[in-house]
């Protein structure tokens, strides 16, 4: 009975351990006129007075919504104690690709995200307010997604990951419903080449944005990953680039998403030692 009363002690202490709170808040975006649901996740140690936070912005493939990343990494809410962040997952549609379509006023995820809902979280949460505190990231196209928005608004985001993304678009003229967003290829090709990752690398200057992406051997985006490391090693720009046995899978995603954590928070802590 005492082993019993000893194992099921350690256990009530192991749960105790990581006691982050999950919230939904929703954002009404003015450019879409729609309200939007996001997951906040904030650390136990958070309070209305309290300190201020790094945050820590994950978004979520083709087909997910704003809770994917709850079921895909659950661990996510005990990185949001271990690290002392806040953890922000929006919803981005099914297939926004997180940008601003040219072709569909419906779809304007790059300006929700980086303008409205920052704004937003920045006002409703204590966060440590810039860019040096300010990391995102994601998978497939929401790996897509944080890369896109980062090189587009480096003002806003200071460290950006992306694991398993959707950095070249071209190549899947016809999936994830990218046709209505972009239009069609044939026809509108300048959309398609201003709008994919690999032809943003000249945004890049090289200095503060700290760059972290993944791929596994065995995703249908690898080549275009190894691509973009490739780009970037040839115009000098620093950035971690890991490939590592797997697929386009969630398994991979939620051993991916440690490494990430690790990065933001070693970016995190060295700002907060030069604040």
């Amino acid at each position: 009975m005492k082993k019993i009363i000893v194992v099921f002690s350690m256990f009530c202490i192991t749960l105790s351990m990581y006691a982050s709170k999950v919230d939904t808040l929703l954002v009404h975006s003015e450019v879409m006129n729609k309200t939007i649901k996001n997951v906040i996740i904030t650390p136990e140690s958070y309070t209305n007075n309290g300190k201020a936070f790094p945050v820590v912005y994950m978004l979520h493939g083709a087909g997910g919504n704003y809770v994917a990343w709850l079921g895909k990494a659950p661990d996510i809410k005990a990185y949001a104690d271990t690290y002392q962040v806040i953890i922000v997952c929006p919803d981005g549609a099914k297939t926004s690709w997180y940008f601003d379509s040219p072709i569909d006023d419906a779809m304007k995820y790059e300006t929700y995200i980086s303008k409205e809902l920052v704004s937003k979280i920045d006002k409703s949460y204590n966060t440590l307010a810039d860019s040096k505190h300010r990391a995102i990231t994601g998978y497939s196209m929401g790996g897509h997604g944080a890369l896109y928005l980062t090189l587009k608004h480096q003002d806003i985001w200071g460290a950006v990951a992306s694991m398993s993304g959707g950095v070249d678009l071209r190549p899947f003229p016809k999936n994830w419903d990218l046709e209505k967003r972009l239009g069609v290829y044939a026809t509108n090709q300048e959309n398609w080449e201003q709008n994919t990752v690999i032809n943003m690398v000249h945004l890049l200057d090289g200095k503060d944005l700290k760059i972290l992406f993944d791929c596994g051997v065995d995703d249908f985006f690898y080549d275009a990953n190894v691509r973009l490391h490739k780009k970037l090693l040839e115009r000098n720009i620093p950035h971690d680039y890991i490939e590592r046995p797997g697929g386009h899978t969630n398994a991979y995603w939620s051993n991916s998403i440690k490494y990430h954590m690790v990065f933001f928070n070693d970016f995190f802590k060295t700002n907060l030692k030069k604040d």
